[in-house]
């Protein structure tokens, strides 16, 4: 395929990922497949989405404080700076796998995803009052220091573990959980990049279209009411990823 027929095919793919992983997750469970689909190896599909995804990060944050939802400080620097680590062993351990075993791995992760979308019957639990506690912040930098290292790994579908993790340690209501996830992202995706740029994992000329087109999906995204679209969020998903994960494990 012509790299200018691809082009607008990465940047409508970015839109609509960059607005799923920004309200919710999983939009690296589309954007991922699609890259190997069009072409790249899994460990260079893996590489190439992060840059897309540290841009996206970079205009929620930025959505987010222009609307004024406040962060809760230091508790987010604190996941932050665990995520940043786990981030560094995640990407490093991404780099030394084979493509087909890389492959398998992720259509496992889809399937699994998948389930926990269908059987998740909560969102934050409105009304209730935020827990920050000690034990409840040493419980969470524990929790984002282990999703940290699976996000330097893989990042698909960790938007769904922070916002199970962030409402059932600390009762975040959704649109707080949303701006620590892309607040703290930044830290692990910059730090994924390096590594994957110094492995030779980047197609770059891919990952800076799809960041054109998340960045405007992100910036959207957080400005928009996060709660209106959930439902027919998750039913596309849910068909989608398992599409997918089919044609990654059999194909």
């Amino acid at each position: 395929m012509s790299p200018w027929l691809e082009y607008p095919i990465y940047i409508a793919v970015g839109i609509f990922t960059g607005f799923l992983n920004t309200v919710a997750g999983g939009g690296s469970l589309i954007s991922m497949p699609i890259l190997i689909f069009m072409g790249l190896p899994g460990t260079v599909a893996n590489g190439t989405n992060r840059v897309a995804i540290l841009a996206q990060n970079l205009f929620a944050v930025g959505g987010f404080h222009s609307k004024g939802v406040q962060l809760p400080l230091p508790y987010t620097y604190y996941l932050s700076g665990v995520s940043l680590l786990g981030g560094l062993i995640g990407a490093w351990l991404a780099t030394d796998i084979s493509d087909i075993v890389f492959n398998r791995i992720l259509a496992i992760v889809m399937v699994v995803v998948v389930i926990s979308i269908l059987f998740n019957r909560s969102s934050s639990k409105q009304g209730s009052e935020e827990n920050l506690t000690p034990s409840r912040v040493v419980i969470g930098c524990i929790l984002f220091f282990l999703l940290g290292i699976y996000g330097g790994f893989l990042q698909a579908g960790i938007g769904f573990m922070v916002i199970a993790m962030l409402t059932h340690v600390n009762n975040f209501n959704l649109v707080k959980i949303n701006y620590i996830k892309v607040f703290a992202a930044l830290l692990y995706t910059g730090a994924a990049v390096l590594i994957f740029a110094i492995g030779d994992k980047i197609i770059w000329t891919i990952g800076l279209t799809l960041a054109i087109g998340q960045s405007i999906g992100a910036w959207y995204a957080s400005r928009w009411s996060v709660g209106a679209g959930e439902k027919w969020i998750k039913r596309i998903l849910v068909v989608s990823v398992i599409a997918m994960a089919i044609k990654l494990w059999f194909f």
